[in-house]
């Protein structure tokens, strides 16, 4: 099983790569020349600037459409789950535009970034969070939260100051707003749960 983590610049990779060895999963660090059309499943790391991230994806953007195309699970991880909208009230420039909607920064009135750990309430079943406990709580670094456009791709929410969406799943893409590498328990079972919908 191949399960590449996405080096484009704005990535905390590491952890991410331990925290997939715990589960014994066989995780490769590539940068975007490096990245196959043929993986098994692919993550998107990502701590930094929405527009930075793009312009680092560049014109590699139509290879990951061909990854998705090809029902390959995608797993988008904070920024790089942000990036998967339209547009970005962070940044100019468009995102891959893979789920109507924008990114959007949190209200004035909280501390921003929202950083440290909050919980999740589950609002629909989806296969990434089998075995999760409502109310689990992961661990955030964040100043930006995705909006979509349609309810029916919203997993999880969690509060802060606005209720915003926590885990997102569209088709063969799930996104996270927290980090499970840094989540402890919950973070395992979800990237577990990963691992599953690429075994399948």
């Amino acid at each position: 099983m191949d399960i590449e983590i996405l080096d484009y610049g704005v990535g905390n990779l590491f952890s991410l790569e331990c925290a997939l060895k715990r589960i014994e999963a066989n995780p490769k660090i590539v940068t975007i020349n490096e990245l196959k059309k043929n993986v098994d499943g692919l993550i998107l790391p990502g701590v930094g600037s929405f527009t930075e991230a793009m312009e680092n994806i560049g014109t590699f953007r139509e290879k990951i459409f061909d990854i998705i195309d090809s029902g390959t699970p995608i797993m988008g991880i904070c920024l790089g789950m942000q990036i998967f909208f339209e547009e970005s009230e962070e940044g100019k420039g468009e995102g891959l535009g893979l789920i109507p909607g924008k990114v959007i920064r949190l209200p004035r009135q909280v501390k921003i970034p929202h950083m440290g750990w909050n919980n999740l309430r589950i609002v629909r079943y989806n296969e990434i969070i089998e075995g999760l406990a409502n109310n689990s709580y992961v661990y955030f670094v964040h100043s930006y939260y995705p909006l979509p456009s349609r309810k029916d791709v919203i997993i999880t929410e969690t509060d802060y100051g606005v209720k915003f969406p926590s885990i997102l799943a569209y088709k063969n893409l799930y996104g996270m707003q927290f980090h499970p590498e840094k989540s402890s328990e919950a973070g395992q079972i979800i990237l577990k749960n990963f691992v599953k919908l690429i075994k399948r």
